[in-house]
């Protein structure tokens, strides 16, 4: 059993994956990053870290497995508990052990659990096909300021020339001004003729649309009733597909099963606290095994038949 593998595939969209008595691999999202001193720029990344005190089984990691190699969930979860035996006796031997694409565990001289991630794949999906990327230092020159040193030195002063004020450009002035008074006053003029006859074309358009409203008929035919046919599933013969411990997984496989045209559905949590999908249900105890061996013959061989009356 490849449980690396597993466990790696489950960072990509969880933040914790426990390995029942054993411990919990964890992520963290962090921003990008820029590195000053070697201008680096890091894309977002996940976090790995490792807790050995979640050590409680939340099935996630049970239930992919049993999905993946399509065995039972409880089988599955006893090949967790063997390779953590394992693991543990490793350990105790002093090794250390490489999870692939993930770090790095070994026991201190305390006996606790010591990890060093080894960041080969980034698991943040929204970052898939960044990269670091380096650049080249940015210089920019700096410029002395000479103009101080400049007045300083040589002092610039501005004399205005006295000019005689020729007595034509005064008449010719004063033209100017009345033909410029002018044509502003004409101007004026015509834009309020051409702004009078646009509000009197826009209330004769607006007494022409009111009295289109007032003569137009409306005919409002009803509309034919639909009748709806939901059948509801009964029987106390019901057609396991399979158990989570996490109730989204278990809505997950509800709608896959319907998309392929079977009639799951959700039947509760049975007595190990496990979500049960069926494929369906059916009154006839003949009928269901009927169904039954025709499940596991094309679809799923470790289906199984749970007769319960339900709530």
């Amino acid at each position: 059993m490849q449980l690396e593998t597993y466990i790696s595939d489950l960072l990509y969209r969880y933040e914790c994956v426990t390995i029942p008595g054993f411990g919990a691999f964890l992520t963290q999202s962090v921003s990008a990053t820029i590195n000053t001193d070697t201008n680096t720029f890091h894309a977002p990344k996940k976090v790995l870290s490792f807790n050995e005190q979640i050590q409680k089984n939340d099935g996630l990691l049970a239930n992919y497995i049993a999905e993946i190699e399509k065995i039972p969930f409880e089988i599955a979860n006893k090949k967790i508990e063997k390779r953590v035996r394992l693991i543990k006796s490793y350990l105790t031997q002093g090794e250390t052990l490489t999870f692939k694409n993930i770090g790095d565990i070994v026991f201190n001289k305390e006996g606790k659990i010591l990890f060093e991630p080894t960041y080969q794949l980034n698991y943040l999906p929204d970052a898939f096909g960044l990269s670091q990327l380096s650049t080249p230092v940015i210089t920019r020159e700096v410029y002395k300021k000479e103009v101080a040193k400049i007045e300083k030195v040589v002092p610039i002063a501005i004399t205005p020339e006295k000019r005689e004020t020729k007595s034509y450009l005064k008449y010719a002035a004063v033209a100017l001004i009345a033909l410029t008074l002018g044509g502003l006053g004409a101007s004026k003029y015509y834009v309020d003729q051409v702004e009078t006859h646009n509000q009197l074309a826009q209330e004769e358009a607006a007494k022409q649309l009111d009295t289109q409203i007032q003569q137009a008929t409306f005919n409002l035919n009803p509309l034919p009733a639909v009748t709806l046919n939901v059948t509801k599933q009964t029987g106390n013969y019901h057609i396991i597909a399979g158990a989570f411990r996490v109730e989204e997984n278990c809505d997950k496989k509800v709608n896959e099963l319907k998309s392929e045209g079977f009639s799951a559905r959700k039947i509760g949590v049975n007595k190990y606290g496990l979500h049960q999908v069926v494929y369906a249900s059916y009154e006839n105890r003949l009928e269901a095994l009927k169904a039954l061996r025709n499940i596991k013959k094309s679809h799923n061989s470790t289906a199984w038949l749970l007769t319960k009356q339900l709530d």
